[in-house]
């Protein structure tokens, strides 16, 4: 049954831009240096918050899958993500692996596909042409800029 209640609220402020610093109000635990990665400035990007999230919110959901199915916590999730231009300014290129030893590809498969019907950073990006996720026997990224 869907509820409309909201289960936890949290505001992200940033004032400052790149340079700056974004922190998360009223909770001084995640207070961050903020700088482009196009700079030689030190500090976290909007790319780098954009793979923790997908990365931490998709292994964390596969982690309960795998509880509820009785499997050993092994998955991990791996997001690389490439800035490159486009027709108006910068967009992002996204590519999700995800690594779940000891399981069939096809489990392996079947166990992401439910993560991302309830990751809410999935569900997020789910439909953008610029984000792939997949599952992988071994974590390989070529990026763009090696390209």
């Amino acid at each position: 049954m869907k509820s409309d209640k909201v289960l936890y609220h949290a505001e992200m402020v940033n004032k400052e831009g790149l340079p700056g610093r974004s922190y998360v109000k009223g909770q001084g635990e995640l207070n961050v240096p903020v700088s482009s990665p196009l700079k030689p400035q030190q500090g976290a990007n909007p790319e780098q918050f954009v793979g923790l999230a997908l990365a931490t919110c998709l292994n964390a959901t596969l982690q309960a899958i795998e509880k509820q199915r009785g499997f050993e916590h092994k998955s991990q999730v791996q997001v690389g993500v490439d800035m490159m231009y486009d027709t108006h300014g910068y967009q992002f290129m996204v590519d999700g692996q995800v690594l779940i030893p000891d399981q069939p590809r096809e489990i392996a498969e079947e166990m992401l596909a439910e993560a991302e019907t309830r990751c809410p950073v999935a569900k997020l990006l789910q439909g953008s042409s610029n984000v792939h996720v997949h599952v992988v026997d071994v974590f390989d990224f070529a990026t763009a800029v090696d390209s």
